[in-house]
């Protein structure tokens, strides 16, 4: 190991947007898993004494007034600050129309950075519009950068093509040409890339769209953490207004189904989260109904019929056809809650773990399942896709896989689960996963990658940025 001083720590995350109390975390595709995993990182890592900036985009726009501020600060973390560039003029966009303007945004760090009077010693790089944003900062300064794709283009792309999506669709809304190549350059030029798994390793970076070998010393299985100040068995403040709700949201239920534990879905309303599989194994099973309520999380959502009725949106459309499943089960077996911060989600989990309830992450794929251990390590019994991450992560019969396009399957063992089954594994499983450890493996990573710094073809780098920017302008 050696002894390269880190000082500076730089996190690229030009999407969706950070501050101090959380605003719109995990209700918005653009406000994904990988801004918590981001956040909580940085902290690790700046608890460390390290100085750590997570740079983002500055936004000036009425329906998103957190982010006009060029400062952001988490009380809690003196080291770490937030630094939101401005770049691809002041409203909100979605991170597919980010993509033309991320030479803006280097050039704003650049700026910020230059006026400071010195760069940071590394930069992480989150998802491929971040990667792209570190290979063109590494081109102007030569501070080296890690990638952590989170999730790549080319399964998404090769997911919706066999559903039968049109290509060039495809290819105007998600932009995946260029997701891709900025995937592939951020692969070639980062001094180490990230995966949480041994699976994302091997088979994710294997897809023959990619040009990397995952069986290089170049890729590193470095799985995220949980905060377990917040997702624990410990009872805290937050508890008992959650069981005062909960109370309130099952008081049209009979009193023996007020008894029953819980089956609980909380991931983002998002196609590809596939709750409709659940609520169709729970309508379709009379004993698996009999013997639990199924809960569904929706965040900020507090009449889910009159949202529907009110959007047009993804999130709408999946809560309508729900709703039609459901049909007059709401408030009988079929629940929806309005849960909005994590303190209070974790709340949530003590208050159905204490009922023996099951959480359910029933994705056609998820790349890792993070939401899996947080719900674990609060006491919950623990039932997922078959598909990604969640099968390494309960490799020891920690939880039960499920095939989530086959709904016997789901029914079947949400039922085992919950007549057989017992947390005990699953708290043990929570206990192997903390942002500390990541941050450590990180740490070890950027040291070893200070000290034997590679020289860089500079030619080809600057021709496959041309490349780059020439995919954007059009």
């Amino acid at each position: 190991m050696s002894d390269v001083a880190i000082k500076r720590i730089a996190f690229f995350n030009p999407q969706g947007n950070f501050d101090r109390n959380d605003s719109h975390l995990t209700e918005h595709p653009d406000f994904g898993g990988q801004l918590v995993y981001v956040k909580e990182l940085a902290k690790a890592m700046a608890s460390k004494g390290i100085q750590v900036d997570i740079i983002t985009r500055q936004i000036i726009d009425k329906d998103w007034p957190e982010f006009a501020e060029p400062f952001d600060y988490y009380p809690d973390t003196p080291n770490l600050r937030i630094v939101r560039i401005p770049f691809g003029g002041e409203q909100f966009l979605r991170k597919e129309d980010l993509w033309k303007h991320l030479p803006e945004y280097v050039n704003g760090i650049l700026r910020f950075y230059e006026q400071e009077g010195s760069f940071p010693d590394f930069v992480t790089t989150h998802y491929g519009d971040g990667g792209i944003s570190g290979v063109m900062f590494l081109s102007e300064t030569d501070v080296p950068f890690s990638f952590t794709g989170h999730s790549l283009g080319a399964w998404k792309l090769e997911k919706l093509l066999k559903n039968g999506t049109d290509p060039e669709e495809l290819e105007k809304k998600y932009r995946f040409s260029i997701r891709v190549y900025a995937e592939n350059l951020s692969i070639n030029y980062a001094s180490f890339i990230v995966c949480s798994t041994t699976q994302e390793r091997y088979e994710q970076y294997s897809h023959k769209l990619y040009k990397a070998d995952p069986y290089s010393d170049k890729f590193k299985v470095i799985p995220p953490g949980i905060n377990h100040k917040i997702f624990t068995t410990q009872r805290q403040p937050h508890d008992e207004l959650i069981e005062k709700y909960i109370e309130q949201v099952l008081s049209r239920a009979s009193l023996k189904r007020q008894k029953l534990p819980f089956i609980i879905m909380s991931s983002r309303i998002d196609k590809k989260k596939n709750h409709i599989a659940v609520v169709k194994a729970f309508m379709n099973d009379e004993r698996l109904k009999q013997s639990a309520n199924l809960f569904i999380v929706v965040r900020g959502i507090d009449d889910v019929e009159r949202y529907v009725i009110e959007h047009n949106n993804e999130e709408a459309q999946i809560l309508k056809e729900i709703l039609e499943n459901v049909k007059d089960e709401i408030g009988n077996s079929v629940f929806f809650v309005n849960i909005t911060d994590q303190p209070s989600l974790a709340a949530f989990y003590r208050v159905a773990a204490i009922r023996e309830s099951v959480f359910v992450l029933p994705a056609i794929y998820e790349p890792f399942g993070l939401a899996i251990v947080e719900a674990a390590a609060c006491g919950l019994k623990i039932v997922a896709t078959k598909n990604g991450g969640p099968s390494e992560i309960l490799s020891n019969g920690e939880g039960i896989l499920i095939d989530p396009e086959d709904l016997n399957d789901i029914s079947s063992k949400l039922y085992v689960a919950l007549e057989q089954f017992d947390n005990t594994k699953s708290l043990t499983l929570a206990k192997k996963y903390s942002w500390e450890r990541t941050a450590e493996s990180y740490l070890e990573n950027i040291q070893s990658a200070l000290s034997k710094k590679e020289d860089l073809s500079r030619e080809v780098l600057m021709q496959d940025l041309e490349n780059f920017k020439n995919m954007i302008s059009f």
